[in-house]
């Protein structure tokens, strides 16, 4: 379902001015079931997962639950969380990257392929996203309440390191033995 995204603004092209309140048919929904989506995943790893092991992630998780749970309520800024969802195209080659080095399959041509497609997705549905969103938000920082920017300036500043962070170990790990 996050793969909807980049068509709805082909599709809904005066999404491009107006991230707050205007979305398409089905937008609110899909956010909503993206953050049932993460909320199970937060779950999952609780269980199955050593905290030292996925705290980040639950770390990442936390904060997309309350931005996309504050548009899903409110029924504003949904655009802004359809825009955020890009970020999740990428995480189809870091899940495959994650399946091929499970599968001890390291040293062949579709995990080399893979790292250079997950890298490219990286830079351009990660950090050119989330690069973009920040720029957004603080361009239009006088239309958004200021709880609401406050909440959004925490998020983007927690998740850009992060990614960042993220991209370098995957640059070493796969590029930089």
């Amino acid at each position: 379902t996050h793969s909807l995204s980049p068509c709805r603004f082909y599709l809904h092209p005066e999404m491009s001015k107006d991230l707050v309140g205007t979305h398409p048919p089905g937008a609110h929904s899909l956010v909503a079931v993206s953050v049932g989506y993460f909320l199970e995943d937060f779950v999952d790893m609780l269980c199955n997962q050593k905290l030292h092991q996925s705290w980040e992630l639950l770390f990442h998780h936390s904060v997309v639950i309350i931005c996309f749970g504050i548009a899903v309520l409110l029924h504003q800024y949904v655009g802004f969380a359809l825009v955020a969802l890009l970020v999740e195209i990428n995480s189809i080659f870091l899940h495959l990257r994650q399946i091929l080095l499970m599968a001890n399959l390291v040293h062949t041509t579709c995990y080399r392929l893979n790292s250079l497609i997950n890298l490219g997705t990286y830079v351009v549905f990660r950090i050119a996203t989330l690069a973009w969103m920040t720029r957004w938000l603080f361009l239009n920082r006088q239309n958004v309440p200021p709880a609401t920017y406050a909440v959004g300036t925490v998020g983007m500043a927690i998740m850009t390191p992060m990614n960042i962070i993220l991209f370098y170990r995957l640059l070493r790990s796969d590029f930089f033995k």
